[in-house]
């Protein structure tokens, strides 16, 4: 968080200030800087960045509007303009999109805020990519690719400094992607918990608004959804098809080795017990393949013979890439939950093992309640921990008192363990 409840942002500017002109002067990061700031002071200094001037408007106007045509962010702004309404209009702050390099597309807001804003010339077509203009709030979330919160002096540009700012990323709700991010700018009155939450909430509901409106593509293969379901959903071939529970299970694990599996090893990864016979399993997938029709399901080995876009392998791609707020986004619960099937279980369990883990190392108060208020999630005590030790302490009461509960029940459950029978 930028300022702490309770401080005075006079104060803690005049503080920021002095740490931000002995950085200049010494190179070094001094007290009461945040690690994130601290972070991007040292990017900004190695990328030469000088602290005074103004970003370089890279875009004229016809540039600016083919890039906006062009831009998957495009489809989601009538929604982004909706949820931020109240912020481009209320005469103090501006609402800003920007692309994954960083340029501005959409700045919008009161005129003469944008006038204001202008003599910086954060304007439509300039770019503020950290590595440009140094720490400031949609370029760090960028570069960082998580929501960021810059209050005044954290700014490494010394014309920017009286301003404040948050944004939040925005990832192809498909591949993960990096398209950009939103940002919301103005006075001390952003440095509020409140207004990155709130961009953050924007940025993912722009995400969700682009899965809704992504056009089904011939090419694009089949989508298995298998995140907190039991039975699989398939949309191949224009149909959407509900799997078994033991087809479901078949079809994640050819979506995730698409390179196949013969007899034996699907035989290992299916069933626990090992008295199964083959026989059991080719009159499975022979009735999958009676569902699902010929051309999809191949064998010598088993395989699928069209791309699989799976749920639980975007997730896994995102995490790999650090996106852990998109993957969120796609995490519907853990995979196939009552799949007692061996290899089920373990991509069950290493994948929720490496979001939650993902989670707690972020320390986003808003990305550990949506973990911890979840079904899946409202026993997990090392979760309940990191998010009580995330919140501010005037919003800390309600996890607190979950906490000590789940804390409780698991003393208790301990005792009763050693009680001698």
């Amino acid at each position: 968080m930028a300022l702490d409840a309770g401080a005075d942002p006079a104060e803690r500017c005049g503080q920021l200030l002095r740490a931000h002109e002995q950085f200049m002067a010494a190179g070094r990061v001094v007290r009461p800087v945040r690690p994130l700031v601290a972070a991007s002071w040292q990017r900004s200094a190695r990328a030469r960045v000088s602290p005074d001037g103004a970003a370089c408007v890279e875009l004229g106007e016809e540039e600016i509007a083919a890039c906006r045509d062009a831009h998957p962010l495009a489809r989601a702004m009538p929604l982004i303009r909706e949820l931020t309404g109240a912020y481009a209009g209320d005469g103090e702050h501006l609402v800003a999109v920007c692309d994954a390099m960083g340029r501005l597309l959409w700045v919008e807001g009161d005129r003469r805020t944008r006038n204001a804003a202008g003599r910086m010339n954060f304007v439509p077509g300039a770019r503020w990519a950290e590595s440009a203009v140094g720490t400031n709030a949609p370029g760090t979330a960028l570069a960082e690719d998580r929501p960021v919160q810059v209050f005044t002096a954290e700014h490494f540009r010394r014309p920017v400094q009286r301003w404040t700012c948050a944004a939040a990323p925005v990832h192809d709700p498909r591949t993960g992607r990096l398209l950009g991010a939103v940002d919301v700018t103005g006075g001390d009155g952003l440095a509020h918990p409140h207004s990155l939450g709130f961009v953050q909430a924007v940025a993912r509901a722009a995400e969700a608004e682009l899965a809704l409106l992504a056009p089904p593509s011939e090419h694009e293969g089949a989508r298995l959804t298998a995140l907190g379901r039991d039975e699989a959903l398939l949309v191949a071939d224009g149909r959407e098809l509900r799997l078994s529970p033991r087809h479901s299970e078949v079809l994640v694990l050819l979506a995730h080795r698409p390179e196949g599996l013969d007899g034996d090893e699907l035989l290992v990864a299916l069933y626990e017990d090992e008295d199964v016979r083959p026989v059991t399993l080719r009159a499975e997938l022979s009735r999958l393949r009676s569902v699902l029709g010929p051309a999809l399901l191949a064998s010598r080995p088993y395989r699928l013979t069209a791309r699989v876009d799976a749920d639980f392998d975007t997730v896994a791609r995102r995490l790999g890439s650090g996106a852990v707020a998109a993957a969120m986004t796609v995490y519907g619960g853990p995979l196939l939950p009552g799949s007692q099937a061996p290899e089920v279980a373990r991509l069950r369990r290493r994948l929720a093992d490496q979001l939650r883990a993902a989670l707690i190392a972020r320390a986003d108060p808003g990305l550990l309640a949506d973990w911890a208020y979840s079904p899946w999630g409202e026993e997990d005590l090392p979760v309940w921990q990191a998010l009580t030790d995330a919140l501010a302490p005037p919003q800390q009461a309600a996890a607190r008192a979950r906490l000590a509960e789940l804390t409780s029940h698991q003393a208790l459950a301990t005792s009763m363990q050693r009680r001698p029978a």
